[in-house]
């Protein structure tokens, strides 16, 4: 049986992060999920390649991306520094440094976003999908593969406003 890997946590690391909106979650994308025959590098790239072209759950568009950003900006200093960041419009991407437990740098950005969020949609309960992706960088090469990833997510994706969308240390 296929068992969930646990969140590896080491401060002071750097973590690439994904998660994305509750309403996005159809058939096809479940399927992707649960496919075993799939390398997990093949199964994530798929499942952001779908999620790229998807309308589900795409509420973060127009003024919600800043505010989006705003929040997770925010907390940095104590939780996490933010080393780019893009946010899509049913799904965001994170490359952080790690100051504090990942599942709390989670909880406190999502917990915020929703409810920011909820209340511009006029919408209740969940706004985001239970659990996250994390890998951890192994090394330059694996940080300058994610960073480059992360930051032509929304340009890969054609996305008009994709130099809203991006925040980056080094820029």
């Amino acid at each position: 049986m296929y068992k969930k890997l646990p969140h590896i946590n080491l401060k002071e690391h750097y973590q690439f992060i994904t998660f994305r909106t509750k309403d996005n979650i159809d058939f096809y994308l479940k399927k992707l999920e649960n496919d075993l025959s799939l390398s997990n590098h093949i199964r994530q790239y798929k499942i952001d390649k779908y999620l790229d072209n998807s309308s589900l759950g795409a509420y973060i568009n127009s003024d919600f991306i800043d505010s989006v950003k705003d929040i997770i900006l925010e907390n940095q200093s104590n939780l996490y520094e933010v080393i780019i960041l893009c946010i899509m419009p049913n799904h965001i991407h994170i490359l952080i440094k790690q100051f504090d437990d990942i599942d709390k740098i989670i909880k406190c950005i999502k917990a915020k976003t929703a409810l920011r969020l909820n209340a511009k949609l006029n919408k209740k309960g969940s706004f985001w999908q239970k659990g996250y992706y994390d890998k951890v960088i192994r090394d330059e090469k694996h940080f300058e593969r994610v960073y480059n990833y992360i930051y032509n997510n929304p340009i890969k994706a054609k996305l008009k406003d994709w130099e809203r969308r991006v925040y980056s240390l080094y820029e």
